[in-house]
């Protein structure tokens, strides 16, 4: 099962850890070069954050990339290259049962929006019956774990000018999630030490 293929390169990538603001940040090395950041609050041992760096064609390391947590802007942070505080913003946030994501910025009440699991395509779809937001945006997880989509586990709810879209997380994946953050705890993390864990 295609779970255990991603338990295994999960559990033969090098590892280091960091105990840094109350977060336990965790770096990957994987077999492929590819790396992942990941960081959890301590308390909770919620995911905060997930960032990938791939390989490039020609073996460089490529930028950053988030998939989970709040996406900084790269580069310059120059006032004059600010996105529109007013725009949409899409970001992913987890909870300890569902992978979640928000869209900020988006005022228009709840019966005006369409989300929906396209299993075929391998993602999920967001519309608005007024044609002024459209999203597509697919779950890795499921994906790495060659798990199905499934519409039954989509759900969504508008409040403060956020739409906030759930995806309860299969039994696999909370196992899964489980034995890792298992795994990780026993990793020796420093604190505050001065291993290369930095994902800018």
């Amino acid at each position: 099962m295609a779970v255990h293929q991603w338990t295994e390169t999960l559990k033969k990538a090098k590892k280091t850890a960091l105990i840094s603001d109350g977060k336990r940040k965790v770096h990957y090395l994987f077999e492929d070069g590819n790396e992942m950041a990941e960081e959890y609050d301590l308390k909770t041992d919620g995911l905060v954050m997930r960032k990938w760096r791939h390989k490039t064609t020609f073996g460089g390391q490529g930028q950053w990339t988030s998939e989970v947590g709040e996406t900084s802007p790269t580069g310059a942070t120059s006032d004059l290259i600010k996105e529109n505080s007013s725009n949409p913003l899409f970001m992913r946030r987890d909870t300890k049962t569902c992978f979640q994501w928000r869209i900020r910025n988006i005022s228009y009440p709840l019966e005006v929006y369409s989300v929906t699991a396209e299993p075929m395509e391998k993602c999920c779809v967001i519309r608005t019956s007024n044609k002024k937001y459209y999203k597509k945006f697919s779950i890795p997880d499921l994906e790495r774990c060659q798990l199905p989509l499934e519409s039954t586990a989509l759900s969504f709810t508008h409040a403060n000018n956020t739409l906030i879209i759930s995806y309860k997380k299969p039994k696999e994946i909370l196992t899964l999630e489980q034995e890792l953050l298992g795994e990780l705890k026993k990793l020796k993390g420093t604190s505050e030490g001065d291993i290369d864990c930095k994902t800018q």
